[in-house]
């Protein structure tokens, strides 16, 4: 669907809102690469220095499809982001929308000096309702509108799209201002709010409160969109958007370009791509299939859990022990959430009882880490992706720190018996940070390796896993599926030993990068090929593209 935008010949007429999915350059790359239907492609937000955000959780669902998110405008900065976006190999047909934010007129335009020479345009967000001093805060004022449009206009030589909020009484008069101070499109709409989700009597979001986004959101962005018709302006239409029938109501609304941001919640890559082949068929063919894709399934409800056993084996790793079963597969994760304090992502230990391991590797682990037996507290999942290793596979895992949790479960359901009996792989530092030996010896065969050699092999776990490797026949070796779980070095280097034997659609990958949402919408989870960890994970197939 060849779409003309702002001078260019696009190749589709769908974006992804800014701060939903595309948020780091290896996924940006891939949509690129594999989405021709996503014309435009717009980055998260950036402002001139690095922001961290918010802790989790940042995402809540109050309802089927409606979403509540305060992120905190999570970026690396002006200067990083112009290296990463340099990286990007962008086709004549894509368009790609660097937004940005700053806390003055000042700061937008320095930001925009910055980014504007890998952009084909600027979206200014002026609507984040959860950022105090940015976005929204300046974007209820015509005049700042105007002012901060005009300034950055005149400061780069590409389009400028100012990103309106709809919490105002006068979203026509801002639209206008931003019309008047030399924009070339608008973006409308922006979350609405902010507003606070509850459950368990606790708010969820860390932040108290954030912005409305989903199914709940389209009337007001309809109606935003509409206001601005008369206006002589593209229009990126945002809020809710999901269907074939919502385009249709924002085309006859005036829009140009599609932004569809919620609807794409716990997709994996593969279903966003076909997902968006299907929206456009649906508008060439006046059908309706897009929207039976849409995971109006995705379960984010949090269950209650009462700490039985916090046991310490070190000085900063535990392993804590719950009063319940939990449904999760081999390879799936779930998110445990304390309220005042957080929430992160762990795989199970084990699934009956529920227990996880904890390495104190920041605030949230380290108050896990003195939890005391009775605390309530609440998980959500599972989460990723379960394995399905072929029948006849032998089993052979590689882990390191909390990277035991994950390949247990996997070593424990599909160990097969005799030759066939799976492999478990265990380097730590030394001795005193070793656990589970016992069960994992009772399912399996166990090597273990210490850096110090107080415990197993002295050395390096991959080394042992090399020497095992060469003992075995091209038969055996064949057989073989390998599951990674651990620090990226780790798995980096034992990727590299498994290579010398095996093929690569034989090895799995689960790195620790950082994972805050879990069902693919925040990007924080990205793999340098641009798949997301929560949902196309967590065990990635190696160098798949």
């Amino acid at each position: 669907m060849k779409t003309e935008f702002l001078g260019k010949t696009l190749s589709g007429p769908f974006t992804v809102p800014s701060g939903i999915v595309t948020c780091a350059a290896p996924i940006i790359q891939r949509f690129f690469d594999q989405i021709a239907e996503v014309g435009v492609l717009t980055t998260k937000s950036i402002c001139l220095e690095p922001r961290l955000g918010y802790r989790e959780p940042i995402l809540s669902q109050y309802a089927p499809g409606c979403f509540m998110n305060a992120v905190g405008l999570t970026n690396p900065g002006a200067v990083r982001s112009a290296e990463l976006m340099a990286q990007l190999e962008i086709p004549e047909d894509r368009f790609l929308l660097i937004s940005i934010f700053g806390g003055s007129v000042e700061e937008y335009v320095e930001v925009a000096k910055i980014l504007a020479p890998h952009a084909d345009g600027l979206e200014l967000n002026l609507s984040c309702p959860h950022a105090k001093g940015y976005g929204m805060a300046m974007g209820q004022d015509p005049a700042l509108v105007k002012e901060i449009t005009a300034a950055v206009k005149a400061a780069v030589d590409i389009p400028v799209i100012p990103k309106l909020t709809p919490n105002v009484p006068n979203f026509a008069e801002i639209a206008e201002a931003a019309l008047a101070g030399g924009a070339d499109a608008l973006c409308a709409i922006n979350t609405v709010g902010p507003s606070q989700h509850t459950r368990h009597g606790h708010a969820v979001l860390s932040n108290g409160e954030g912005g409305m986004s989903g199914k709940g959101v389209l009337p007001i962005a309809l109606k935003c969109v509409s206001q601005v018709s008369h206006l002589d302006i593209p229009v990126i239409a945002c809020g809710g958007l999901s269907s074939a029938e919502d385009v249709r109501s924002f085309q006859h609304a005036g829009a140009t370009i599609f932004g569809i941001g919620s609807a794409l919640v716990g997709m994996t890559t593969d279903d966003i791509a076909d997902y968006f082949k299907a929206l456009s068929s649906d508008l060439e063919n006046d059908t309706e299939t897009a929207e039976s894709l849409v995971r109006y399934d995705i379960d984010m409800e949090f269950s209650p859990v009462t700490l039985v056993e916090n046991k310490r084996i070190c000085d900063d790793i535990c392993i804590l022990t719950f009063d319940r079963k939990v449904g999760v597969k081999p390879g799936e994760f779930i998110f445990l959430w304390v309220p005042g304090l957080g929430e992160k992502p762990f795989s199970a230990l084990t699934d009956d009882p529920f227990s996880l391991v904890v390495i104190n590797l920041g605030q949230f682990t380290q108050a896990l880490m003195s939890l005391e037996p009775g605390t309530e507290a609440y998980f959500r999942g599972p989460h990723g992706i379960a394995v399905t290793p072929p029948a006849d596979a032998t089993i052979m895992a590689v882990s390191g720190g909390t990277g035991l949790a994950a390949v247990y479960q996997i070593a424990r359901d599909f160990s097969n018996s005799g030759t066939n009996k799976a492999e478990i792989f265990f380097g730590a530092r030394n001795s005193e940070r070793l656990y589970f030996i016992d069960e994992c010896e009772a399912i399996c065969r166990t090597h273990i390796a210490t850096d110090d050699g107080s415990a197993g092999f002295h050395g390096v776990v991959t080394e042992l896993l090399r020497q095992r490797l060469a003992e075995m026949s091209q038969a055996e070796l064949d057989k073989l599926v390998f599951y990674n779980c651990g620090p990226e070095p780790m798995v980096h280097a034992a990727v590299s030993v498994q290579r010398a034997f095996c093929r690569e659609d034989q090895i799995f990958n689960a790195i620790d990068y950082m994972t805050k949402c879990g069902v693919g919408i925040c990007g924080a989870c990205n793999s340098p090929d641009g798949r997301r960890l929560c949902v196309d994970g967590p065990f990635l197939v190696e160098n798949t593209q």
